[in-house]
């Protein structure tokens, strides 16, 4: 089967942990808003009247499925391409995970937009570099502690021991794109993470994802994503 990820065309967004997922699990799929008439074919599917119509994207079609939301998407690619335990609660053990990253995926877009996303940048800055402060003192220890401290435990190459899953992908691209958006804060809190850094290496080097680094499907980090550089944020 062939699948259909929709999600905006020029940002890695919430869309790139489907994207890490398909592209480790070497399926076939196509990035349609990229290609032509690709955006008025993903517009058209979230205005369609009948059926389950996705909210947003990202969204994926496999076959007559119409699947919404990241974790959602990732819960779905788990069971079918070994990217998640075979047995029930493991499974939903990865799912909470995600979950989890869903949540620090939205505090790492409030740094930037703390006011909200109908305002640009350059109308919150002040709110911007206090949510970034509060962000970097409390939450970033709260959160990459808590995975840092569930790799120590498993004592494991993973998450959930020696296999990979799709939460593991998504760790990886935390780590990425807080290189990208903080580099002088992350690379201080580094040393307080090495088994988040240790599977971040380990992501890089598996053979698909480093393929798929290398080539023209990964879109770059840029300034309308869900990670941003500001220079005034990264002090």
């Amino acid at each position: 089967m062939r699948y259909e990820l929709y999600y905006w065309p020029g940002i890695q967004g919430r869309g790139e942990y489907v994207r890490l997922a398909l592209e480790e699990a070497d399926a076939d799929y196509a990035d349609v808003a990229r290609g032509a008439r690709g955006m008025a074919a993903m517009t058209g599917m979230m205005e369609e009247g009948s059926g389950t119509p996705p909210f947003a994207p990202p969204f994926l079609k496999a076959g007559k499925l119409v699947i919404g939301q990241t974790a959602n998407i990732l819960l779905y690619l788990g069971s079918r391409h070994g990217l998640a335990p075979k047995a029930e609660a493991g499974r939903l053990w990865v799912h909470q995970l995600q979950l989890t990253v869903a949540d620090l995926v939205l505090e790492i877009h409030d740094t930037h937009h703390p006011l909200g996303p109908s305002l640009y940048y350059e109308d919150q800055r002040a709110p911007a570099k206090k949510r970034s402060e509060e962000f970097w003192n409390e939450r970033v220890p709260k959160y990459l502690g808590y995975f840092e401290e569930l790799l120590q435990n498993h004592g494991g190459a993973y998450l959930t021991g020696r296999r990979l899953t799709y939460a593991d992908l998504s760790l990886f691209q935390i780590v990425e794109g807080l290189r990208y958006a903080f580099p002088k804060r992350m690379k201080a809190f580094e040393r307080k993470i090495p088994g988040l850094i240790g599977l971040h290496d380990r992501v890089a080097i598996r053979p698909n994802i480093k393929a798929y680094l290398a080539s023209d499907r990964r879109i770059a980090f840029n300034e309308d994503g869900i990670f941003r550089r500001y220079k005034a944020l990264d002090i």
